[in-house]
C-alpha cells in the first residue's frame, strides 16, 4: 500500500511530465531501471538475461515515464542513467 508521501510524489511528477523537457538535457537511456523503481517499483518493469531493463507497455507507458529525467532537479538517479544536464 501506498503511503502519502509517496502517492504525492507519483502525483507531482506525473503532473510536472506534462512539462517541457530542459534544453540542457543530453544522452539517451541506458536501460538501467532504476527510473521504474521511483518511488516504487512499476509492475511493467522488466529484465533480460544481461541485466539490461525494458517496459512491458513500452509503446503505452505514462508521460512521466516518458519525459524523466525532465529536468536536473528531478534527475534522481544520475549515478546511473544515461541522461545529463548541462
Amino acid at each position: 500500500m501506498l503511503n502519502r508521501n509517496t502517492l504525492l510524489a507519483k502525483l507531482l511528477r506525473q503532473f510536472t511530465s506534462l512539462l517541457p523537457v530542459s534544453k540542457s538535457r543530453r544522452g539517451t537511456c541506458v536501460r538501467c531501471g532504476n527510473c521504474c523503481k521511483l518511488p516504487y517499483t512499476c509492475p511493467f518493469l522488466r529484465s533480460d538475461g544481461q541485466g539490461l531493463s525494458r517496459c512491458a507497455a513500452y509503446p503505452i507507458r505514462p508521460s512521466s515515464c516518458r519525459m524523466y529525467p525532465r529536468t536536473e532537479h528531478e534527475h534522481l538517479t544520475e549515478e546511473t542513467c544515461g541522461f545529463r544536464f548541462e
